[in-house]
């Protein structure tokens, strides 16, 4: 083990995977660096990127595709499944942060409007399913 990953960081100098709460920006920036190590930029126009996302979000959904609600509530369960769904959810995000960085989106900004929205469009209170 060298230096930098016995302070708590990557070989890039990146903290590992869970070290505390990283922003959206940090996140961002570093996807764009790796991206950019690669010369990956090129290819990272806005269609590109919302078509990545939704493969993505369909190979997240196939895990789920033929399960009863029962076996998809219990998923994380099994240590091979939860690592399927653990790293298709990371790469929505991943696609989703890089979308945001391509088109100048603060993602948590958009998604707090977003839920100021529907607060206001669907206010707490008894609906069907409620009952």
């Amino acid at each position: 083990m060298d230096a930098e990953e016995q302070a708590g960081r990557g070989p890039e100098g990146e903290r590992p995977a869970g070290a505390g709460g990283f922003t959206a920006e940090e996140l961002q920036e570093r996807l764009a660096r790796f991206a950019a190590a690669r010369e990956w930029g090129q290819y990272h126009t806005p269609k590109n990127l919302a078509a990545a996302l939704s493969v993505e979000a369909s190979e997240l959904l196939e895990i789920f595709q033929w399960l009863t609600p029962e076996q998809a509530g219990a998923v994380m369960d099994d240590p091979d499944s939860a690592f399927r769904v653990r790293d298709e959810v990371a790469d929505v995000l991943a696609y989703t942060l890089q979308l945001c960085e391509v088109l100048g989106i603060d993602a948590l900004e958009a998604l707090a409007a977003k839920i100021d929205r529907n607060e206001r469009r669907f206010p707490a209170g008894p609906y069907p399913l409620d009952r």
